[in-house]
C-alpha cells in the first residue's frame, strides 16, 4: 500500500513489516526504536495482520510470532521485551534485566502501569496503542530512555510530566537533556469528546486554550492530543526543539494502523519498542 505522506516521522520496511521512527532518535546509534503497524504479521481475520495484543482474541502463537518479525525488523530480540497491564493511569515501573520476557514470553507481571523506564541495555520497553498517544523519551547524556502510554485520561493527569520527574528523580537526568517522541495516535481531525471530557481538560489553563480544541454543533469538542502532550513536555522543562510530534492520525489511516474508533472491539494493538543497546 502506499504509505501517507508525514512530515515528522520516518518510514521503515524490512521483511514486510513497516514501521515508524523519530528522526531525532534515529540519530543516536546507542538507540533502537519504533512504532509498528498493521502490516507484515501473519494473524488473520479482524487481527489482520501484525496484531500485538495477547488480549484481543487472536491466536497467541500468531502473536507472539508477530512480536518476532517487528522486532527483528527494528534489530531487536523479541524475548528482551517487557511489557505491562496498561490501565490509563500514571503509574510507572523501573525495568531490568529481570523483567525480560514479561508479557511476551513469559507472564505479564506488571500491573496497573502506563510508563516504563530503564537504564540498562537490552531491556525491550513496549506499550500497547490503538489511538491512545505514545509517549518515548531519550536522555542521552545519562543514557536513560522511557515510554509512556497516554490515552485521555493519562494525558489529563500527565504523565508526560510525570514520566520526566521519574527520570530526573531516578536518574538525574536533566530535564534540558531529554528528548521526547509523541507517536501516532487519534488526531485532532477526529478525536470528539463530550462535555465532561472537555472540561476535565479546560481546567488545565496552563496547556490548555482555544486552540487546543473545536467545538461542534453537536455539542461535542474535537481535542488535539497531540498539542496537549507537546505543551504539558514543555511545562515539565523539555526544549521545545528536542520534542517531535506526529502528524499521523490513526483513525484517518485504519489501513495502515489499528484505530478503536474506526473498528470498536473487534481490532488488533499497535506497540512502541525503545532499547538501549
Amino acid at each position: 500500500m502506499e504509505l501517507p505522506v508525514t512530515r515528522t516521522l520516518s518510514a521503515h520496511e524490512a521483511d514486510g513489516v513497516v514501521f515508524y521512527s523519530f528522526p531525532a532518535f534515529d540519530t543516536l546509534p546507542f538507540i533502537r526504536h519504533g512504532i509498528s503497524t498493521r502490516l507484515g504479521g501473519v494473524s488473520e481475520g479482524v487481527w489482520s495482520s501484525m496484531n500485538l495484543g495477547f488480549s484481543r482474541g487472536d491466536d497467541p502463537a500468531h502473536v507472539r510470532e508477530n512480536y518476532r518479525r517487528v522486532c527483528a525488523a527494528m534489530g531487536m530480540d523479541y524475548v528482551n521485551v517487557v511489557q505491562s497491564d496498561q490501565q490509563h493511569h500514571t503509574h510507572l515501573y523501573q525495568a531490568g534485566p529481570e523483567d525480560r520476557g514479561r508479557g511476551v514470553t513469559r507472564d505479564k507481571v506488571i500491573h496497573d502501569v502506563d510508563g516504563l523506564l530503564t537504564d540498562r541495555r537490552q531491556v525491550v520497553l513496549c506499550t500497547l496503542y490503538a489511538d491512545c498517544v505514545p509517549l518515548f523519551f531519550v536522555d542521552p547524556v545519562r543514557r536513560v530512555i522511557a515510554a509512556s502510554h497516554s490515552g485521555w485520561k493519562g494525558t489529563a493527569a500527565r504523565i508526560g510530566a510525570v514520566t520526566v520527574e521519574r527520570m530526573a528523580a531516578a536518574y538525574g537526568c536533566r530535564r534540558e537533556d531529554i528528548l521526547a517522541g509523541i507517536g501516532p495516535s487519534i488526531g485532532p481531525c477526529c478525536f470528539e469528546v463530550d462535555a465532561p471530557v472537555y472540561e476535565a481538560f479546560s481546567s488545565m489553563t496552563d496547556v490548555f486554550d482555544e486552540t487546543c480544541f473545536i467545538p461542534r454543533d453537536s455539542g461535542k469538542y474535537h481535542l488535539n492530543l497531540w498539542e496537549i502532550n507537546r505543551r504539558i513536555l514543555l511545562a515539565a522543562g523539555i526544549s521545545a526543539d528536542h520534542i517531535t510530534m506526529t502528524d499521523l492520525c490513526t483513525r484517518c489511516h485504519p489501513d495502515l494502523f489499528w484505530s478503536h474508533r474506526a473498528a470498536g472491539t473487534k481490532r488488533g494493538s499497535l506497540a512502541g519498542f525503545i532499547e538501549l543497546v
